[in-house]
C-alpha cells in the first residue's frame, strides 16, 4: 500500500514543480500508482486481489486494455472531443507512452471497483470472483440492437452532428455487450447490481483522478466538447463528468466479452 500511495504523491508534487520526468510522464506513472495501491488494500482486506491471487488475468487485463481503448481513439476522430499536447517528439517514446497510459486504463477501473466493494463494506460477493447478488431481467434483442444503432449513430450523420454524440458511444457498448455476455455464459452487469454499482463508483472516482492528474501535467488532454465548454473542473467540462460511471461500465463489458473470446479461441 505504501509504494503505491508514495509513487502518486511524488509524481504529482514533483508534476507541480514541473520537474522530468514526472512532468511529461504523470498521467501513467500515477495510475500505476494507484492500481498498486488499491490491489495493496483489497489484499490486506481480503487476502485476495487481482494483481496478486490473479496475476494472469491481471496481466491480459493491462493487455487487452490497449486495444480495447484504442476503440475510443477511433470514435473521437468522428467525435473529436478531445486531443492531446505536450507530447514525446521522437516518434517510438511517443508510442511507449500511449501504450503505458492506456494500458492502465482498465485496471484502474476494475482495481478501483475492487476498492469501492472494501471501502462500503462486506457484500454478498467476492472481489475477484464477483459471484453473485441482486439482479434485473430485460430482454436482450431490444437491447442489443438499441447498443448496435447508439454506436452506428455517429458514423451516419454530419461530422458537425457527431461533436455532440459522447452519450450514444459512452452507453453503447453496455447495451450491445452486456446480452452477448449474459448468452455466452459470461458475468452479466444485470446479475449483480453490486457489481454494477461498485464499478459506477469507480468509474467517478477514477474519472476525477484522471482530470485531477492531469490538468497540471505538461504531457496530457484537452476538450473540445462543445456542451458547456466553459464550465470545467479541472479540464473537462461538467457534464463530461456523467460520463465517467457508464464508461466503467463500458470497460467492464468489453473486457468479459474481450476474454470470454479469448478463451473461446485458446480452447
Amino acid at each position: 500500500m505504501i509504494p503505491g500511495l508514495l509513487i502518486m504523491i511524488v509524481s504529482e508534487c514533483a508534476t507541480l514543480a514541473r520537474i522530468e520526468p514526472f512532468y511529461s510522464w504523470n498521467t501513467p506513472i500515477c495510475w500505476t500508482g494507484f492500481i498498486l495501491f488499491a490491489d495493496s488494500v483489497v489484499y490486506r482486506a481480503c487476502a485476495r486481489s487481482r494483481l496478486r491471487s490473479e496475476p494472469f488475468e491481471f496481466a491480459l487485463l493491462a493487455l487487452f486494455s490497449i486495444p480495447l481503448w484504442l476503440v475510443f481513439e477511433g470514435y473521437n476522430l468522428l467525435l473529436r472531443n478531445w486531443y492531446y499536447t505536450g507530447l514525446p517528439q521522437n516518434f517510438w517514446l511517443r508510442m511507449f507512452g500511449y501504450a503505458w497510459s492506456y494500458s492502465t486504463i482498465w485496471p484502474a477501473i476494475f482495481e478501483g471497483a475492487d476498492l469501492v466493494w472494501v471501502w462500503t463494506g462486506p457484500r454478498p460477493r467476492n472481489p475477484v470472483g464477483r459471484t453473485g447478488s441482486a439482479h434485473v431481467s430485460y430482454p436482450a434483442f431490444p437491447v442489443l440492437l438499441t447498443g448496435a444503432a447508439m454506436l452506428a449513430l455517429p458514423f451516419v450523420v454530419s461530422r458537425a452532428a457527431a461533436q455532440y454524440l459522447a452519450a450514444p458511444v459512452w452507453l453503447g457498448f453496455i447495451l450491445l455487450l452486456d446480452p452477448i455476455n449474459r448468452w455466452l455464459g459470461g458475468p452479466s452487469l444485470a446479475d449483480d447490481l453490486n457489481l454494477t454499482a461498485d464499478f459506477l463508483l469507480s468509474g467517478l472516482l477514477c474519472g476525477v483522478l484522471w482530470e485531477f492528474w492531469n490538468y497540471w501535467a505538461g504531457a496530457k488532454w484537452h476538450y473540445a466538447v462543445p456542451i458547456m465548454k466553459n464550465v470545467k473542473i479541472f479540464e473537462m467540462p461538467l457534464p463530461g463528468y456523467l460520463g465517467f460511471p457508464p464508461f466503467a461500465l463500458e470497460c467492464f463489458t468489453m473486457f468479459v466479452f474481450v476474454r470470454l473470446m479469448f478463451r473461446k479461441h485458446a480452447s
